[in-house]
């Protein structure tokens, strides 16, 4: 992920600057939050051997990802609506509690008027639609030149997406971020649309670290810089604002560079998160030789 990288992330104060969203009671669970912790794709070789078993077909990446991950990031959707069959055949590839975060179309989320006067909304929720209960949270990344002045544009695309699919929405301008009452004025659009607000914790952009909630969900966006000190100080803060929150679904994508150590990220969150007695999540364990059969000792 290009956007907010630094030549030296070393140098960053990733101090949290704005204070966590305080959580309404019906926007919180009362049992073990769940929590879906997942990479940005399944296509990875060099996790043959490592996290995938040794020998791992690219035909079974997606069975082997969703043994490891109970989510990702859909990003293959951004480039091209998949049919009904493609969505249909990976679902049939992951476990039950897998559930699919598919990116926004980018002929929707880049065209000049959110592609609401295309057609292409209606096929791409019909498509979603596919996902059946392995549906996370779609999302919507608008481009870095979308500006707040096009929030009310913004607002139409949120009224024609179909209510019953659960969407958030990335912002990257600087103008979204300028003042609070800017801030709060477009989280309360989110907020009468049932939409979730996307937290992206990267190096070069803290102001969208905005900290911001407008739903029961939330979905962050997490960009490491090779697993320097500072990664692990920022996933702790993250495990100690879950704890905070404790929304009904939360969403966490570990980012890495090139995508290489997005499982050693994944991995040690996880295993903090299931060290609690609040939390209810699953992630990526390294892969072990099975023990040798006993009897073929003899």
């Amino acid at each position: 992920m290009k956007f907010g990288k630094v030549a030296a992330p070393e140098t960053i104060d990733f101090t949290i600057s704005t204070r966590p969203a305080e959580v309404p009671t019906e926007n919180q669970t009362t049992g073990l939050a769940p929590i879906y912790i997942g990479a940005t794709g399944w296509s990875m070789k060099q996790w043959v051997g490592k996290w995938y078993p040794p020998g791992t077909k690219a035909t079974d990446f997606l069975e082997e990802y969703g043994r490891l991950f109970n989510t990702i990031e859909l990003n293959t959707t951004h480039y091209r609506i998949p049919t009904f069959e493609q969505v249909e055949k990976w679902c049939d590839q992951v476990p039950e509690d897998f559930r699919f975060c598919p990116k926004i179309p980018q002929r929707i989320s880049h065209a000049k008027d959110l592609g609401l006067g295309s057609g292409l909304i209606g096929q791409t929720s019909e498509a979603f639609d596919r996902f059946g209960h392995k549906l996370g949270c779609c999302f919507v990344q608008l481009p870095p030149y979308f500006g707040y002045d096009r929030l009310n544009l913004l607002e139409l695309f949120l009224e024609a997406w179909p209510k019953s699919l659960p969407i958030a929405v990335e912002f990257r301008h600087e103008s979204w971020f300028t003042s609070p009452e800017r801030i709060d004025q477009w989280i309360e659009v989110l907020k009468a649309h049932g939409a979730t607000a996307v937290i992206t914790d990267v190096a070069g952009r803290r102001d969208v670290m905005h900290m911001q909630l407008s739903s029961a969900r939330t979905m962050v966006r997490w960009v490491g810089n090779g697993l320097i000190e500072s990664d692990y100080e920022r996933l702790a803060d993250w495990v100690e604002i879950f704890r905070q929150w404790k929304l009904m679904e939360t969403y966490i994508f570990p980012h890495q560079p090139d995508n290489l150590l997005a499982p050693e990220a994944a991995y040690w969150l996880a295993e903090r998160l299931q060290a609690t007695d609040w939390a209810n999540t699953r992630g990526p364990k390294p892969y072990e030789e099975p023990p040798p059969d006993q009897l073929a000792l003899f």
